[in-house]
Order: C-alpha cells, then sequence, then structure tokens
C-alpha cells in the first residue's frame, strides 16, 4: 500500500469514529433546551392559575408512558393523570393559586431536561407546599414531561 492509500484509509477510519462517537450539545442549544423548558413552565402555572387542568396537562408528553410519581402512588399515563388531577381538584378554590420556586433546570443533552424545583398552592384554607423533580423529553410537541416525581412536606 502505497502512502496515499494509507492517509486516505486513515482519514476514513477518523470520520467513521467521529460519526459514532456521542455528539455533544453546544452551550447555545442547552439553553435554549433551558429555555423552551422554562416557557412550558410558566405556561403550567398560569393554566392552573386560571383553572385550566387541561392547559395544565399541555405540559406532559400525551403517552402511556408519562410517569407522575406522588407519594406511595405511581400513576402512568397522560389521560390517567389528568384524570387523577381532575378527581383531585374538582374547583378553583381546591385548586388555589400554584407557584413555582427555586427552579434549577439542566440540559442533560439534545433531548432530556431535568428539573428541580418547588411548588405552593396558595388556598383560603390553607397553603400546601412541597418539591419536584421533572424529567422532560423533547417530543414532535416540543419539550414535554415524561416523569414527575411531587412530593408534599405538609404533616
Amino acid at each position: 500500500m502505497n502512502r496515499l492509500h494509507i492517509q486516505t484509509l486513515s482519514l476514513l477510519m477518523i470520520v467513521a469514529l467521529c460519526a459514532c462517537a456521542p455528539q455533544r450539545q453546544s452551550t447555545t442549544d442547552s439553553q435554549q433546551a433551558v429555555n423552551e423548558v422554562r416557557n412550558v413552565i410558566d405556561a403550567q402555572q398560569a393554566a392552573w392559575n386560571r383553572g385550566d387542568i387541561v392547559g395544565f396537562m399541555n405540559g406532559y408528553d400525551r403517552a402511556e408512558t408519562t410517569i407522575f410519581v406522588s407519594g406511595d402512588e405511581v400513576t402512568r399515563g397522560w389521560q390517567t393523570v389528568l384524570d387523577r388531577y381532575k378527581r383531585r381538584y374538582t374547583s378553583s378554590e381546591l385548586m388555589g393559586t400554584l407557584t413555582f420556586s427555586d427552579l434549577d433546570i439542566q440540559s442533560l443533552g439534545p433531548d432530556h431536561v431535568l428539573v428541580d424545583g418547588r411548588w405552593k398552592l396558595t388556598r383560603e384554607k390553607d397553603t400546601p407546599f412541597g418539591r419536584f423533580t421533572l424529567l422532560f423529553r423533547r417530543t414532535g410537541a416540543g419539550w414535554r414531561i415524561v416523569h414527575d416525581t411531587t412530593t408534599s412536606a405538609n404533616p
């Protein structure tokens, strides 16, 4: 083999290895993902505060694989999670005013974002609150929650 063939073969091997290597997300793409996820969370808060549970649920992936964990209960599937919310929050008084705070939004790659934060409902007779961890996935419909673990800090 002559030198040109060896160089060409070496170059082809490097190109093949680069194509197989995991792609890093640029800082700009990462920040855009964080901003888009923040927009979804803001839209959820606004929908909740106008009494729109379906609008709130638009932040979740409409799939049977969507998971919501609260306490010792695991709810699977977008429709099942929606039905759970509708059973628990039958009036605007029960829904109260939702506030999300202390958001820590981290891009895990081009298609996943992890969010930790606090939630609080302000209602006439009480103020329940707690923490949450959300896993967002980029879907054809945009960034959507695929896994939600929410805890309550109330006694």
